[in-house]
């Protein structure tokens, strides 16, 4: 583990936190929550979690054998894991999924930030969006569009059936806003806002106009632009957001709930945009 200090050690009083997901190893966020960590000051540490989806129940409940703080969630695991928390938050509830769990007194306490991530940089009041992916991260996104006034909301999935569960699931929380699957795939880009929700970094699934306001949740670690936000910056794209803002605009909040200290975002921000250049771009 390579901390944002390199002084820094790890002993009994050290307070952990970390993200459960499979893979984990190409995250970003050990490294942005470990610099955040260290501009304050504060004596914890963030690692990753491997854990496969047979084992999120015996994960969810190590955290709180191991005394730890609490966790971000990536996929696959934000909808499995409500089953084993002991508190879900609204804002998990609503959309059924969450990335974000915290330690409160030996009960797991599961949240969402990530509706937080993507509407906070939107202008959608009246939009028509479209949702890339039907999975666990697609699921705080539809819910935030809705909330930040979205006309309509539309989800499209490699599976049919699955953005049909989604849009049918999602419908009644997200009022008035319509939320409706798309039968086709891939879809047409005829709308205002586009979110990847996906793993897909290499095909840009629609091709955005410069109309089109974009938000990629997924990243490569080396920093180089996926295709959809390349396509994006190409096009001209009223507004771009790459799946580093994202997670710097997420992880910021998840970091003010285990810490109850204000993120420094500027401090996490250079954490993850420098990644590449610490790589050597590969």
């Amino acid at each position: 583990m390579r901390l944002a200090d390199a002084s820094a050690s790890i002993d009994g009083a050290t307070q952990l936190l970390g993200i459960i997901g499979f893979p984990v190893s190409h995250s970003l966020s050990p490294r942005m929550h470990n610099a955040a960590l260290g501009a304050l000051g504060l004596d914890w540490v963030y690692v990753p979690f491997p854990v496969e989806p047979a084992r999120v129940g015996q994960a969810v409940n190590g955290l709180r054998a191991l005394g730890v703080a609490g966790a971000n969630v990536t996929i696959p695991h934000k909808t499995a894991v409500l089953a084993h928390c002991d508190i879900i938050e609204p804002a998990a509830e609503r959309c059924g999924s969450a990335n974000t769990l915290i330690v409160d007194d030996g009960r797991i306490v599961a949240t969402s930030t990530d509706g937080e991530g993507v509407a906070a940089g939107l202008d959608v009041s009246g939009a028509t969006c479209l949702v890339l992916g039907a999975g666990g991260a697609s699921r705080p996104v539809v819910v935030a569009l809705a909330d930040a006034g979205a006309a309509t909301v539309l989800v499209a999935a490699r599976r049919g059936e699955a953005a049909d569960a989604l849009a049918t699931d999602l419908a009644s929380v997200a009022k008035p806003c319509s939320v409706r699957a798309l039968a086709e795939w891939p879809p047409s880009a005829a709308t205002d806002v586009i979110v990847n929700a996906t793993p897909v970094k290499d095909q840009a699934l629609v091709m955005p106009t410069p109309e089109h306001q974009v938000v990629d949740l997924a990243y490569h670690s080396n920093g180089v632009p996926t295709a959809l936000i390349a396509a994006a910056h190409e096009a001209g794209c009223r507004r771009v957001i790459d799946g580093l803002e994202f997670l710097v605009r997420q992880g910021a909040v998840s970091f003010e709930r285990w810490t109850g200290r204000a993120a420094p975002i500027d401090v996490m921000n250079a954490a993850v945009r420098g990644a590449g250049a610490d790589a050597g771009g590969g």
